[in-house]
């Protein structure tokens, strides 16, 4: 009823104009920008975009190449990727030499080339990252949203370079946090977590997005996760992604293999 007197009382061509303009910026909460930081915009303003910038799919399926570098040794492999959001993460090698199957209450993975396997909770990924981790963590690390929930602290804003960089007002007692967002997309550019006094620091970088369709995919993405003297990367490089087909997950843990027992720390 307001808007209609509104419009009513809007006589003139170039008031109705305006009016309009208003309610479609209102319908759309989003900010225009060319790609360059806006030293004007807020913490809560940036905040609020990331998240309007979300990725909103059912499925997603593709190719990922992957470069794992562990210490001295390294290695690189083409896998394919499933993905139902917030249900599954399925990742196949070549003639399933390794599979693994993530959902939200299980990490399950298998290694016909050394015999093994891990099915149990997160602890096994979130040693290898360096930090603890859950299922929403993990999948918004792979689609470049921040692994932390940004709404549920105050953040400090400065604009570096060509992103915008958060970090909380007040400082958290035993971790260290950092989140750099890029300005066309809101989407992470870099994130970073540390534990300063377990010496454990996990760093991932978006260096490129893509579109694909309406979405915004991440094209790389680096991975660093260090561990007192032990250095862990991985790089992965998104190909040929599709979204919203008809999807199966098929994993079975072969018979006779061996069970990976993560030793207490």
């Amino acid at each position: 009823m307001k808007h209609m007197q509104m419009i009513l009382w809007c006589k003139k061509p170039v008031a109705l104009l305006l009016f309009s303009l208003m309610i479609m910026a209102c319908k759309s909460g989003r900010i225009a920008t060319d790609g360059t930081v806006d030293s004007r915009l807020t913490a809560k303003t940036i905040i609020k975009e990331h998240y309007q910038n979300q990725l909103d799919f059912k499925t997603l399926k593709g190719k990922i190449k992957i470069e794992y570098s562990e210490g001295g040794s390294s290695q690189g492999l083409s896998v394919s990727l499933r993905m139902e959001k917030d249900k599954a993460i399925w990742i196949s090698a070549p003639l399933g030499i390794v599979k693994a199957y993530i959902t939200p209450g299980r990490v399950s993975f298998y290694n016909k080339l050394q015999n093994e396997y891990f099915d149990g909770d997160f602890s096994y990924l979130s040693k290898i990252l360096g930090t603890e981790l859950d299922f929403e963590q993990v999948q918004n690390l792979l689609l470049g949203q921040a692994i932390l929930n940004l709404k549920a602290e105050k953040y400090a804003i400065r604009t570096t370079g060509d992103t915008y960089e958060l970090k909380p007002k007040k400082p958290l007692e035993l971790f260290k946090i950092l989140f750099q967002i890029e300005p066309k997309n809101f989407k992470i550019a870099t994130q970073q977590i540390s534990q300063p006094l377990e010496r454990r620091l996990l760093q991932v970088n978006y260096t490129n997005y893509q579109k694909i369709e309406k979405w915004i995919l991440p094209d790389q993405i680096a991975i660093a996760a260090i561990e007192g003297n032990t250095r862990n990367t991985i790089d992965i490089e998104y190909r040929n992604i599709e979204f919203d087909q008809a999807l199966n997950f098929p994993y079975k843990i072969p018979k006779g293999f061996d069970e990976i027992i993560l030793k207490a720390e």
